[in-house]
């Protein structure tokens, strides 16, 4: 993998696969390096200052294994570190060509030609709606955009332990579902502010009423990368084209791979590292 550059992923966890798995869908070509920061997983209760340490940490580490570009697939360290790390940390590489992007930006941008009653329903981790990263990005496209927030504290357990189909889980699913909804009855687009939450899209979809449009990133990010290649070709030149997958993870190889299989839908093969 010494000669390769390729894309870099990186989530706390497994959320971020589903993002990879819209990527290798649409842009089939390119290199694949995903890191999962399991060992320290989940984000979404930590502080400012631990996140952006830990993305830090890794966008390092990816750029050391020869990233030229990283997508941050995950709402938390989006919403707490990215833009420190564009504005601080990438001007000391000297290294224009760099490039870190997140998940949050595309996902807004489509908002205004989905939503017919401006009313906009977030699902999330405490830490992406305390950071209110969506409202602010929302409102810099559309300021009649009114935005309604719920913070989903036991999902991403809830999926990572597999308990999500189970009839508590359901239970737990539904109640926040419902509660975003309560906020206002004329919310009409819902956002999965989360990338572990397309694994609940079907079944969030069987809650909401049919008029309500329920939006996973995956795809949304996907589309916006092809588009930022085609318009940056300094960049999509430096991404090594050869459509291999590599995974790093902080926690036991053997437990990483388990689990991803299920996210990603094929067998996971994955190198365990320590960030620093």
């Amino acid at each position: 993998m010494s000669n390769l550059k390729p894309i870099g992923v990186f989530d706390s966890g497994y959320g971020g696969l589903t993002i990879l798995k819209e990527l290798k869908n649409h842009l089939p070509d390119y290199d694949y390096l995903y890191l999962g920061d399991n060992a320290r997983t989940p984000y979404g209760s930590r502080s400012f200052e631990v996140v952006y340490e830990f993305t830090l940490q890794a966008v390092k580490e990816l750029f050391n294994r020869g990233c030229e570009l990283i997508i941050i697939a995950c709402n938390t360290a989006s919403a707490k570190a990215l833009r420190t790390i564009q504005q601080e940390f990438l001007p000391t590489l000297n290294q224009p060509n760099k490039r870190v992007l997140g998940v949050i930006r595309p996902s807004v941008e489509v908002i205004s030609t989905v939503t017919k009653t401006n009313h906009v329903g977030i699902l999330a981790t405490p830490g992406t709606v305390k950071s209110d990263s969506y409202p602010i990005e929302i409102h810099k496209i559309n300021q009649g955009i009114r935005v309604h927030q719920k913070s989903c504290p036991i999902w991403v357990p809830l999926i990572e332990n597999s308990l999500h189909t189970s009839d508590p889980g359901k239970a737990f699913i539904k109640m926040d579902v419902e509660e975003l909804l309560d906020l206002n009855a004329q919310i009409d687009t819902i956002i999965l502010g989360c990338t572990h939450y397309p694994i609940l899209k079907q079944h969030i979809e069987t809650i909401v009423p049919n008029n309500v449009n329920v939006i996973a990133q995956g795809p949304i990010v996907a589309q916006k990368l092809a588009d930022y290649l085609g318009r940056h070709p300094q960049i999509e030149s430096n991404c090594s084209k050869g459509g291999e997958l590599f995974y790093l993870t902080t926690e036991n190889a053997e437990d990483f791979n388990r689990q991803a299989s299920n996210f990603i839908g094929e067998d996971v093969q994955a190198k365990h590292i320590k960030l620093i």
